[in-house]
């Protein structure tokens, strides 16, 4: 079927209780959801290992996330599951409550998922999803590459067969003593895992997964070449349905755990949405952003009540569905449920996978999360942008998540206020000769000339907010013997409280010099505000006019009266 006929069926499927679900493209669908299966097989192995938590959460994340994400998600295409992203912070909010409580901490720490994803259907039903198009590209940049960096910082330790240590800088602290004393065995096996992960042919890739070939290989390879001793296997993996894991809530944690719920609600929507924006550029589609966060806070609701890693929109397997026909929510339920029966069935072969092997894939898929297209392009790009990418980047890695995305938010937002404040004050002219305006009038142009430099034309134009405010104020403290002010507010549209708080001080400021001082301002928004606010109350009824020539004249006769 193509895209075009797919679109079409969308359109006359009206509303539905399952986004984008037809049955036209059955073919497609299975294709699909094969082939996102057995990409997911490993990375929720691999994820659910470096989680902490064990390789069955990550396995059970993949099944449950990414079956109640394709059938109450909004992006029919989309295959959820853990993610490099998700899975880091899961992993610090493991190791936490299980420092805190090693017997409850597990429970604290997959209560914070349901709570995370009970936030996330929140975003969907308060339409938080549109906001996502807000986020600066050097601040997503800066964060994903930082996510990829600490991916395979955790990894390095277990691919020379030591134990694998959940903080960054830790882990890079170390490498070195790892180095200096590998596991040969285990070094070997890594190494034949990144040479499947990197140099499988593209053609082949497409037929058969390179991580699942890496798997299945490396674990063959420790059967039959590598002495079993001395490579650490995952082990037992427990089999069957998930078991029911009832919320745990400790009054003095609350504030922490809903800190941490709130950084896994906001990456999960960032993480799923800007997948949805791939599939959509994939599909020539368009996504439902509220029912997609719904869709996967519901997923992720049930994740946390079953113990299971959290997840999100996963780019690469949504890529791969795609790519091998996968075009509705058939799709992605279908590759949960493949999961779910090697879950049930298969658990027993799966606890024989090496931990390198694991480690070997997460590195690749570390690799593939940096933003390679950004680093390439950082001699051409801005300073400020790549500034903002870079610290991004060594606080995500040395920091914090949420940190670094709320350092680079505000980064980002004052750079953009200073070039908002430039723009504004490039509208503001000091006007004390004619040949310095070329828009006055002929009659204006006569009455500023006739003032002989004791009018002061200070000119406001376009929207002015409190980034501007300031420099007003400096602006006219420079100027000097001049006697009478005329502020010229008529091309203003639109002023904030700072702004009306800098007129104010500017009108005061010269009233107190002994000076004259005028507005001109017509009715409108910016006069109530100044009305509102009681600026123009310190100057007498006929120094407030409602345009600039009628300000003008009045001065003329004020300098007359004067002379």
């Amino acid at each position: 079927m193509s895209f075009d006929e797919e679109k079409a069926l969308r359109r006359n499927d009206g509303f539905q209780l399952i986004h984008g679900l037809h049955f036209g493209n059955v073919r497609g669908d299975i294709y699909g959801g094969l082939s996102a299966a057995v990409v997911a097989l490993p990375l929720g192995l691999a994820f659910g290992v470096a989680s902490g938590a064990g390789p069955i959460a990550g396995l059970y994340g993949a099944i449950l996330v990414g079956l109640f994400a394709a059938l109450f998600g909004g992006t029919p295409s989309q295959i959820s599951g853990p993610t490099g992203p998700m899975t880091v912070v899961m992993a610090l909010i493991y190791a936490e409550y299980l420092a805190i409580d090693p017997v409850g901490g597990p429970a604290l720490a997959f209560t914070i998922v349901l709570m995370g994803g009970l936030l996330q259907i929140l975003f969907g039903v308060l339409h938080i999803g549109r906001y996502i198009n807000y986020v600066p590209q050097p601040v997503i940049s800066g964060f994903m590459t930082g996510i990829g960096v600490i991916i395979i910082a955790l990894q390095l330790n277990p691919l020379l067969g030591h134990a694998a240590v959940s903080v960054p800088l830790s882990a890079l602290l170390t490498f070195p003593s790892a180095l200096a004393d590998p596991a040969w065995p285990t070094v070997g096996l890594g190494a034949l895992t990144l040479s499947i992960v990197y140099l499988t042919p593209s053609r082949v890739g497409r037929v058969v997964p390179a991580p699942l070939i890496a798997l299945f290989v490396g674990t063959i390879g420790l059967a039959l070449v590598f002495p079993s001793d001395r490579v650490s296997i995952l082990g037992a993996i427990p089999t069957g349905l998930p078991v029911f894991q009832p919320p745990s809530l400790r009054l003095d944690l609350l504030p922490g755990m809903l800190q941490s719920a709130l950084i896994l609600a906001l990456l999960g929507t960032t993480d799923s949405l800007l997948t949805s924006l791939v599939a959509d550029n994939i599909t020539r589609s368009h996504h439902d952003s509220d029912r997609e966060l719904i869709g996967q806070g519901i997923g992720n609701s049930v994740a946390g009540i079953f113990g299971a890693l959290p997840g999100a929109g996963a780019t690469i397997r949504t890529m791969v569905n795609v790519r091998a026909g996968g075009l509705t929510p058939l799709s992605g339920a279908l590759h949960a449920l493949v999961l779910l029966s090697i879950a049930l069935g298969l658990g027993a072969a799966a606890s024989h996978i090496p931990h390198v092997v694991l480690a070997g894939i997460l590195i690749k898929v570390g690799t593939d999360i940096i933003d390679w297209d950004y680093l390439r392009r950082v001699h051409r790009s801005s300073p400020t942008g790549v500034a903002i990418m870079f610290t991004v980047l060594f606080v995500t890695v040395f920091v914090d998540l949420i940190v670094a995305v709320g350092v680079g938010m505000m980064m980002a937002c004052l750079v953009f206020l200073k070039r908002q404040t430039d723009l504004q004050l490039s509208n503001v002219n000091v006007i004390r000769d004619v040949d310095e305006e070329a828009r006055l009038t002929e009659e204006e142009r006569q009455i500023v000339e006739s003032s002989h430099g004791r009018l002061l034309l200070f000119h406001l134009g376009g929207p002015l907010s409190f980034g501007a405010a300031k420099e007003l104020v400096r602006t006219l403290a420079y100027e000097e013997d001049y006697r009478v002010l005329l502020l010229d507010l008529t091309d203003v549209p639109a002023i904030d409280y700072s702004v009306s708080r800098a007129i104010e001080d500017m009108i005061v400021d010269t009233l107190d010099q002994g000076r004259t001082v005028l507005v001109a301002i017509p009715d409108g928004d910016v006069a109530r505000m100044l009305d509102r606010e009681r600026v123009l109350d310190h100057l007498p009824e006929d120094g407030v006019l409602t345009d600039r020539l009628t300000a003008l004249k009045q001065v003329e006769r004020l300098l007359v009266e004067e002379a």
